[in-house]
């Protein structure tokens, strides 16, 4: 024998052929396999240092025997082995000698085989989180730094978006890294001194903020609600709407309008609760109400800027109006017509202009003809009394008569004039009268007959000598019919057998 063997060989130290075979040397790899299995096990499985080695290479290269019951046949270069055919390649920092040193994870009295894999193994004693999140240490830490983290948050129940990946983790996890597997992911568990609603408005902070900016309300009323957000109401705080808490049971916020605007209302609810019917949201003083389309009462020209209440002084729910003039207007006929021409004031008046009349004086006892129709209404109603207004001409011509018939020819001033023009008469006293004017009667003015004033009634007399008196020759002896002698021809001109004669 060349020399003793180690002392873990020496039990086989007399039996040769347990190591070696007769004139074949390539059987001495065999054998070692058989003996040690965990070896042979690598190499066959490509794994551990013996299975990524140069699988040509005989045992007795490296492991040299009888040399010595105390001699080492493993020789083991510390700066020169490479550690990454081993089934733990070093990374980070331990490939860093000065700081990581083989002994440090392969103790003395274990295999090399047997040194720990797992993280846990050799920085169980600086697990600050205490078990408390498992011993796959590499799910958070790299070999570079223990301290640094490299934690995917997505992996979890609450994934890091927004502003939440800029947050250090102790922020959330206020208890160190006991807590991070229990930590709570509800919003409220981290924002509560943030939550100006005071708890009003619940837990959910999700349901209207982003984690982008928690300044950002992205809570979509019109889809999320019953109640769409229109006009002003985009920009209205909730607070100002959502004064209960919000989630509480029970709490339901109304939708009425004159829940949240009974402060705004002039009304003081004479207009019941239905705001909308008038009002819009883009502004609450633009009134939409559509009198034409919503009553059967048209707004037409001055009544379109009357103001509801003007007309509307009761309750408007429970009060019908009546739609005639007068009802409106009594305190305005008081003050003119004393309701002497009725409650028909739409027969005179318009919308337009209350003060503007269109009556149509062709419907009233004196139709307007000829100059009555320029004539201002005022020159002949010196009152708004209307009715009272005589409608005999005199009445209103007296001026006229004064100048020249001083009520000679009586007050029927129709009876010669016509509308057309005062100085035009046409009066046929022929066929009007019983005292048909020929011969001579047709020169003498109207004033030669009638000299006295008369009224309604014209009286005249109808006798000759009426008239011709103080040139009656005969002094009354031949009576009063001067018209038995004479004609109205000439004076001096006599009938005499009904055959006329000259004197």
């Amino acid at each position: 024998m060349p020399g003793q063997v180690i002392s873990g060989h020496a039990k086989l130290e007399a039996k040769c052929q347990e190591c070696h075979v007769k004139f074949d040397k390539a059987a001495q790899n065999r054998l070692c396999k058989d003996c040690h299995k965990e070896v042979k096990a690598d190499v066959l499985n490509r794994q551990g240092y013996h299975g990524r080695i140069d699988t040509e290479k005989d045992c007795k290269e490296c492991h040299t025997d009888h040399k010595g019951r105390n001699a080492k046949i493993v020789l083991l270069d510390v700066n020169k082995f490479d550690h990454d055919k081993t089934d733990y390649p070093l990374k980070g920092t331990h490939q860093k000698q000065d700081k990581v040193k083989c002994k440090d994870c392969h103790k003395p009295e274990k295999k090399y085989r047997e040194a720990p894999s797992a993280c846990n193994d050799c920085h169980h004693k600086d697990d600050k989180h205490k078990g408390g999140l498992g011993k796959e240490c590499k799910n958070c830490h790299t070999e570079n730094n223990w301290k640094e983290a490299k934690f995917d948050h997505s992996k979890t129940k609450f994934s890091l978006t927004g502003k939440h990946v800029e947050v250090k983790c102790n922020k959330c996890h206020a208890k160190g890294p006991i807590d991070y597997k229990g930590a709570s992911v509800e919003c409220i568990s981290c924002h509560k001194k943030d939550d100006k609603h005071k708890g009003n408005y619940g837990k959910k902070c999700e349901t209207c903020h982003v984690d982008s900016s928690w300044k950002k309300i992205m809570f979509d009323h019109d889809r999320e609600t019953e109640y769409k957000l229109l006009g002003k109401h985009i920009e209205v705080k909730c607070m100002s709407c959502h004064k209960e808490p919000l989630y509480k049971k029970g709490s339901k916020t109304p939708t009425e309008c004159n829940s949240c605007h009974k402060k705004d209302d002039e009304h003081k609810g004479n207009f019941g609760p239905k705001c909308e019917t008038c009002h819009k949201e883009t502004n609450w003083k633009t009134i939409n109400f559509d009198h034409d389309k919503d009553t059967k009462y048209l707004l037409k020209f001055k009544h379109k800027d009357v103001k509801c209440v003007t007309c509307h002084t009761g309750k408007l729910y429970g009060q019908k109006l009546a739609m005639d003039c007068y009802s409106c207007h009594k305190k305005d006929d008081n003050k003119v017509h004393k309701l002497k021409l009725g409650k028909k004031c739409e027969s005179c008046h318009t919308e337009r202009d209350w003060k503007k009349e269109t009556y149509d004086h062709a419907r009233s006892r004196f139709p307007l003809l000829g100059l009555h129709q320029t004539v201002d209404c005022k020159k002949c109603h010196k009152t708004q009394l209307y009715k009272d207004t005589t409608l005999d001409c005199y009445s209103c011509h007296k001026k006229d008569d004064d100048k020249t018939h001083k009520l000679r020819l009586g007050k029927k001033c129709e009876t010669c004039h016509n509308a057309r023009s005062w100085k035009t008469w046409d009066f046929d006293h022929d066929t009007r009268t019983k005292f048909k004017l020929d011969g001579g009667h047709k020169k003498p003015s109207c004033y030669a007959c009638h000299k006295k004033t008369m009224d309604e009634k014209i009286v005249v007399e109808h006798t000759c000598v009426g008239c011709h008196y103080d040139e009656d020759v005969h002094h009354g002896d031949f009576g009063q019919r001067c018209e038995r002698c004479h004609v109205t021809k000439d004076w001096k001109t006599l009938l005499i057998d009904a055959v006329p004669k000259a004197r």
